[in-house]
């Protein structure tokens, strides 16, 4: 789904807030809690104005980090899930002046504290990261959705999100990840998956059973985004 017209505006009746900062952070054991609020804190009066999200990141397995995103709690979630595989991996955190990190295997996740940022690496090198406004909490209207867009790199390819009857390389694609039975020779399918890997040799799993939108190079050419509605979103680096 498309929230932006360009680079410049927006499109008509959207509004878009995104993190500035990590106003506190706190390392629960086997998760990185972050509190983020979307303008910077530098008065009282910067605390009355804006949405904030909270942002955990935790390793259900070695070189898996899971990047959880929400702006209201205690929203009830009917189901179905998607089981999720755990080994018991407490990964390695660190909270400093200005930078925060999780490791867990090779995969090394770091998170500016001010400004807010938030990068994947793995043997020093960087795989990739949430783009300027990348992560945003987004209202239309009465609705409301969280995307994240992760960066691609020059010639980066992007392949699967399951059965599709376009392009194998899924650059330039819009997908919606909601099963339909359209036939096979349209943009709708009924084997959808909410994951995706690229020739950089790692994947990104939407932890959604709902409507995941997915702008591959398509509203930005240097990004993937994902959108989902409601006030949380879960995915995870592999």
């Amino acid at each position: 789904m498309k929230f932006t017209d360009g680079n410049w505006l927006m499109q008509p009746g959207v509004t878009a807030a995104y993190p500035a900062e990590v106003y506190e952070a706190q390392d629960l054991g086997d998760t990185l809690e972050l509190f983020t609020p979307t303008r910077r804190i530098l008065s009282r009066g910067d605390t009355l104005e804006g949405p904030a999200l909270t942002v955990r990141l935790s390793s259900p397995l070695e070189g898996v980090v899971r990047v959880q995103v929400e702006h209201f709690g205690g929203v009830p979630k009917p189901g179905p899930d998607f089981a999720l595989h755990h080994e018991g991996v407490t990964p390695q955190i660190e909270i400093g002046p200005g930078l925060a990190s999780v490791q867990s295997g090779a995969l090394r996740t770091e998170v500016g504290l001010k400004p807010w940022s938030l990068s994947f690496l793995t043997g020093g090198q960087p795989l990739t990261r949430s783009a300027i406004r990348g992560l945003g909490y987004v209202q239309c209207g009465d609705e409301c959705y969280l995307h994240e867009g992760l960066s691609l790199g020059v010639g980066e390819l992007v392949y699967s999100l399951g059965e599709r009857f376009t392009a194998f390389v899924r650059n330039g694609q819009v997908v919606e990840s909601w099963n339909r039975d359209g036939g096979t020779g349209s943009d709708q399918a009924y084997k959808n998956v909410p994951f995706y890997l690229t020739n950089r040799g790692y994947g990104v799993f939407v932890n959604q059973p709902k409507a995941v939108s997915f702008e591959v190079a398509s509203e930005h050419v240097s990004q993937v985004q994902f959108s989902v509605p409601g006030e949380s979103l879960d995915y995870l680096v592999i």
